[in-house]
C-alpha cells in the first residue's frame, strides 16, 4: 500500500477554502467530505483535509492558532514545469488566494512562488529541474 500524507487544516469558511484548494489543483474526495470537512486530493498520496473549527477541535485540546498572525508550517507543492508554477499560482489566486505573501525564489534549477489560503496558510508552488533533483547537472 502506498503511504499517504493528509494535511489537516482548521478553516473559518469551508466553502471558500474548498474553492481555494480546488483552484490550487485539488480534487474533492466525497468519501471523506461532509458538512464540516472536505478532503481534497492532489495525488494518490497527498490529501488536504479542511476542517471547520468545530470538527478540528474534536482532534485536539490545544487552541487553534491564527495562521495570518504566526507562521506555523511551511507547505510546498511541486509542479512539473516552471510555467506550471505560474499557472497554479494564478488559478489559486483567482480562487480566493493571495499571491506572493513571500518573495519569489529563482535559483535557476529551482523556481517557486507562494500563495496564501483564506485562513493565512502559505503554500509554496515550486518547480525543480529533474536532473538537479536527481543530483546531476541541471538541464540546459
Amino acid at each position: 500500500m502506498t503511504r499517504m500524507i493528509f494535511v489537516n487544516l482548521p478553516v473559518r469558511d469551508l466553502a471558500a477554502s474548498q474553492a481555494f484548494y480546488e483552484g490550487l489543483g485539488g480534487t474533492l474526495n466525497p468519501m471523506f467530505s461532509d458538512a464540516e470537512a472536505k478532503c481534497l486530493l492532489f495525488s494518490e498520496a497527498i490529501g488536504v483535509m479542511l476542517l471547520t473549527h468545530g470538527r478540528y477541535g474534536q482532534f485536539t485540546s490545544r487552541p487553534i492558532g491564527d495562521a495570518k498572525a504566526q507562521s506555523q508550517a511551511l507547505l510546498a507543492l511541486s509542479v512539473e514545469t516552471r510555467d506550471g508554477v505560474e499557472a497554479v499560482l494564478g488559478a489559486a489566486a483567482a480562487a480566493g488566494g493571495r499571491a506572493d505573501p513571500n518573495p519569489a525564489q529563482d535559483l535557476g534549477f529551482m523556481y517557486g512562488r507562494s500563495v496564501e489560503d483564506p485562513d493565512g496558510n502559505v503554500w509554496e508552488i515550486l518547480w525543480m529541474d529533474p536532473a538537479a533533483a536527481a543530483g546531476g547537472p541541471p538541464d540546459a
